[in-house]
């Protein structure tokens, strides 16, 4: 996430303030879920266990689910599900081993 430069002359003040308050806004509106306790979580970079791993998530985290998108269908301690919950750009887990508190989805679909 980037901010824009605002000159501070002429009520820059206020819109550095407002950018600010906006940008914190939308981090707060993103919401962590738990990975279940225990795993260390794969993090794949598609939604799929075809797609190569990328990196594998500590155990005791909590994760910022931006949105939600179909893929394989994959068997965890939360059940079995084909949905993929999209943690940061490129960087895809498995619903079934995040606790969302539903069998569906809880964020918007992905983008194509």
């Amino acid at each position: 996430m980037s901010v824009d430069r605002v000159d501070l002359l002429d009520g820059g003040e206020e819109k550095a303030a407002d950018a600010a308050v906006t940008m914190a806004a939308t981090a707060a509106a993103v919401p962590y879920y738990p990975v279940a306790p225990g795993v260390r979580l794969n993090v794949r970079s598609g939604p799929g266990t075809s797609y190569p791993i990328i990196k594998v998530l500590s155990e005791g985290i909590r994760v910022a689910i931006y949105c939600q998108t179909p893929g394989t269908r994959v068997t965890g301690l939360y059940g079995t599900t084909n949905i993929w919950d999209n943690i940061a750009s490129g960087e895809y887990v498995s619903d079934a081993y995040v606790r969302t508190g539903s069998d569906g989805y809880v964020r918007p679909r992905c983008s194509s």
